[in-house]
């Protein structure tokens, strides 16, 4: 989408945002999911950064930036919903799994492995590590996106790997009382 429909948005014509709505819908709410690990949260989040562009469009000055700008109120949108619900609850999610030839358990031990430890992060380390990680932004680009320095996305960076490690780490270790009944 060009400058040209975020300029008519910005005028308030509703054509013009609902195809900026809709292009960026798919990937907003994958963002959305990796942060926050729920769908329907998902869905509000997403729902929540679209009403507040709409709203705040008006104020956007750099409409070169509207892409950044919208994550950054996802981002956001993420967080707010995060606080809304004060434990991040585990929940039971039925996997289908496709038939293959070789044996995929490993794999799928390793992804619910890195599943558990990516719980542990904060929201705002799951943003970080999403935004770098899976949409490939480098540090500058996602602390401009989020409105943060850049040494405080490299130390939540830095966070969010070392708490994953520890998590992969203390699943890989046997339990004591294991051990102990060895002796």
């Amino acid at each position: 989408m060009g400058i040209d429909v975020v300029e008519a948005a910005q005028r308030g014509d509703h054509e013009a945002f609902e195809a900026l709505a809709t292009a960026a819908g798919d990937r907003l709410f994958a963002i959305a999911c990796l942060i926050l690990r729920d769908r329907p949260r998902a869905e509000d989040a997403v729902q929540d950064a679209l009403v507040h562009a709409w709203r705040e469009l008006p104020s956007l000055r750099d409409l070169g930036r509207f892409d950044a700008w919208l994550r950054r109120l996802l981002v956001n949108a993420c967080a707010d919903q995060g606080r809304h619900q004060r434990r991040w609850a585990s929940e039971v999610k039925v996997i289908h799994l496709e038939p293959t030839t070789e044996d995929g358990a490993g794999s799928l031990a390793d992804r619910d492995q890195l599943e558990r430890g990516f719980r542990r992060l904060k929201p705002e380390q799951r943003a970080v590590v999403v935004l770098h990680f899976y949409l490939g932004l480098p540090v500058p680009e996602i602390a401009d996106t989020l409105g943060i320095p850049a040494g405080t996305v490299k130390s939540r960076l830095h966070y969010a790997t070392s708490t994953l490690r520890a998590a992969l780490e203390a699943d890989a270790r046997e339990p004591v009382a294991a051990r102990g009944r060895m002796a």
